[in-house]
């Protein structure tokens, strides 16, 4: 009986242990937001709750030099394809983090309409018109 307890008990710590691999739940709220940096600015990303986001987050961290595209927007290709759920938000919003297909990262920095369809990872709070260059951008826990 004692070997049992003892062997259940290391059963029990070896699983509980936190170890820096493992994956991030975003759906079990223990990430809730990202710290991003933009040509050295500090910002913070608040994430949405889906599989995208999770998958995301476990790629992180990540800088990424994003080109300038229609002169809204800030795009890189992810070397990793995740998992998507998109839809067509009709406006896109200043700061909205959204998925192109299921590996092109994309950061809008004005408002618009839109007929495309995203899968939306989070939204950057007081993000200032990124300009007509690209931008080298830091993401992390």
């Amino acid at each position: 009986m004692k070997k049992i307890l003892l062997f259940s008990l290391i059963i029990v710590l070896l699983t509980s242990c936190n170890n820096n691999n493992e994956s991030v739940k975003v759906s079990d709220n223990l990430i809730s937001v990202l710290k991003v940096n933009i040509n050295n600015v500090d910002y913070t990303m608040n994430l949405e709750n889906n599989k995208t986001v999770e998958e995301f987050v476990n790629i992180l961290p990540k800088t990424f030099k994003m080109n300038e595209l229609n002169g809204n927007e800030k795009y890189v290709y992810l070397d990793e394809s995740l998992t998507t759920n998109s839809s067509n938000p009709k406006t896109i919003n200043v700061g909205d983090v959204m998925l192109y297909g299921d590996n092109c990262l994309v950061i809008f920095y004005k408002t618009f309409d839109t007929s495309y369809s995203y899968t939306k990872i989070g939204h950057i709070d007081n993000l200032p018109d990124l300009g007509a260059s690209s931008i080298t951008i830091s993401i992390s826990k």
